[in-house]
This record gives C-alpha cells, structure tokens and sequence, in this order.
C-alpha cells in the first residue's frame, strides 16, 4: 500500500521539498531505491550518491540540502538516520499490523496466572502457575512463561523463548525466538576430581525497553540478581553469565560472551565476538571493538582494542613465536640499558 509522502511528514515531521503528493511504496536502501521509494543519506561522505540514486525521495541533513532538492523530494532533518528509524517503526505499524489480540484454545494458561487486558497467546505457549502478563503483551507460539515470572507491558516474546522462574522482563520489550532468560549458571565446586553443582538461587531481571537477539542467553544469578538495566540491546547468540550487571542503554553485536560477575557500565558497546572476564568492571562509556579480550578492568571511557591482526598463516606464526620471546627480550635490553647507565662517566670523573 503506498503512501504520499506529505502523509510521512505530517506523522514524522522535519521539512517537505518537493511533491507532497509523491507516491511512496517503501522505505529502501541508498543503492537499490526506486522511484517509488524513500532512502536516507546520513552523512556528507554519501554526498556523491545522491546523483546517481533512483529513489524518488530522500531523507538528508540541512548540509545536503541543496543536493537533494536539485534532484527531486526531498526531507531535510537533523539527523536523518533517527528519522529513517522511526519512519520504519511507524511504517510497519501502518502496513503490517499485528492480529487482534486473543488467548488461543491450544495455549496452556495456569488458573493462578495473572492475564492483563488485550494479551495475545499463541498456540501451545506455556503461562505456569503465579506468572503475570502485563496488558498488551504477545507470547509467541511454544514460548514458556515459568512459574512467578512476568512479563511487563507491551513487550513481545516471539515463538520458542524461555522464561525462566521467577525471572522479570520490563515493559515493552522485545525476546526474539530462542532467546533463553534464567537457565542455570555455570556454578560448580571442584571436589576430589569432580564437580559439585551450586544450586543458582537467583534470578534475572530486564528492565524496559531492552531487546534481546535469537538465541541469546541470560542466565540466573547465583545468589543474587543477574541484572539488564532499561534499553539495553543485545544481538543474536550472546552468553550472559550469572550475576553479571549491564548498565542502561548498552549494546552488544553478536556472540559476544559476558563471564559471570562481570559489572559493563551504561552506554557501552562491545563488538560482535568480544568476551568480557568474569568479575572485571567496565565504565560508563566504555567501547570495545569486535573480536576483542577484555582481561583487565576498564575504569575510564573510551574506545579499547585487544586483538591479534590477521595475517597469511606463515607470517602470523612468525610474530606468535617472537612474542613468546618478548620477555626474554625485555629482560635483555634492562640488563644493556643498566651496563650503559654505569659506563657512563660520572661528573667528577670529567
């Protein structure tokens, strides 16, 4: 169903240039828009596409302006990658809504589960025993809601996730499918050659607006809480470990692994297959870069690296063998630099 563009305007704001009237059949990329379509440029470094796109409508900052009213509709906003954002929320909205809300014949709902008003529950979804839904919630098809867990207003729990006891997600949040909240942690006691289970007493709790990627793991603490504070945002085949703490807002590309006890601050972002130690701190505004090691606590914000560059295999076992021999070396240029320092004549000596 398309959309005149002065309809995107009036729901969305910033400034129309152009035929309000232009017909728009979706939101697309840069490179493969049509002339029904709307793309966005970001950025002055695109600047260059903007003459050789088909999209019959752009979405530009007030610096591209002129560029893109030279060639046709135009929307100029301050920061046209947050327009494009909400311009796909409120188009999904709009053209794809969700069904009614019903609680399906094939759901099993415990008797002593507490339902808020228009909550959808697919086929076969398990609601156990003193669990809550908020209003407006959606559990997917096969989603498991344990018992005393709950499930805070509006969020979405998409086919096949798992909730675990007694474990909470905020309001307006998002699980994709696989997504596993409260499954025991790693917790064992070495005894006499064997593994003696810690019984995880613990729970987790997500704050609000926190989406969580497929097939990501939270698991319960130990004793205490593991934690997700409001507007986190975790990617697909993530491990969080028990009683680890993510503060406010931070966000996580995918297979990255958080070991237990770690505390990662607010408005952090880790790159896709980094690992956190377990029991280290990271601060407020702490980036870590894809692939990376953090082995050691990070108390000032910035942006850390901590990885071995690629190289052909021939040239990479080279370097590996001189670094095991960085200490040896080490040790050798203080033992010159110490027989330089005494040969030196001494002022009385001149």
């Amino acid at each position: 169903m398309a959309t005149a563009l002065g309809v995107i305007v009036e729901a969305l704001g910033g400034q129309l240039i152009g035929d309000a009237a232009l017909s728009i059949e979706r939101p697309a990329p840069l490179a493969t828009a049509g002339p029904r379509d709307v793309a966005f440029v970001a950025q002055a470094r695109y600047a260059a596409q903007i003459a050789s796109t088909q999209a019959g409508a752009l979405i530009v900052p007030p610096a591209l302006q002129a560029q893109a009213a030279a060639r046709g509709a135009c929307i100029v906003t301050d920061d046209p990658y947050l327009y494009f954002a909400r311009l796909t929320q409120w188009w999904r909205a709009r053209h794809d809504p969700l069904p009614p809300a019903r609680i399906h014949p094939a759901a099993v709902v415990d008797p002593t589960a507490v339902i808020g008003e228009g909550v959808d529950i697919a086929p076969f979804a398990v609601i156990e025993a003193g669990a809550r839904i908020g209003n407006g919630a959606r559990i997917g098809a096969h989603s498991v809601v344990a018992q005393g867990a709950t499930v805070g207003e509006g969020s979405r729990l998409y086919p096949r996730v798992t909730l675990g006891a007694a474990c909470h997600v905020g309001a307006r949040c998002i699980l994709h499918s696989g997504v596993v909240i409260g499954a025991d942690g790693f917790g064992f006691a070495p005894h006499q050659g064997q593994w003696t289970k810690i019984e995880q007493l613990g729970a987790v709790r997500i704050g609000n607006d926190v989406e969580i990627g497929a097939n990501t793991c939270v698991d319960r603490g130990a004793l205490d809480d593991t934690v997700i504070e409001d507007g986190v945002k975790l990617d697909n085949l993530i491990q969080i470990g028990h009683n680890v703490r993510v503060g406010a807002h931070t966000a996580m590309a995918g297979c990255v692994g958080v070991a237990g006890s770690a505390d990662i601050g607010a408005h952090c972002t880790i790159g896709g297959g980094a690992v956190v130690l377990g029991h280290l701190k990271l601060a407020d505004g702490v980036h870590v870069s894809a692939a990376s090691v953090v082995t050691r606590s990070i108390l000032q914000p910035g942006h850390y690296t901590g990885m071995f560059p690629i190289d052909d295999n021939a040239s990479w076992e080279k370097n590996a063998a001189s670094l095991k021999q960085l200490n040896r070396l080490r040790e050798r240029l203080k033992a010159v630099e110490q027989a330089l320092a005494q040969a030196q004549p001494k002022p009385d000596d001149a």
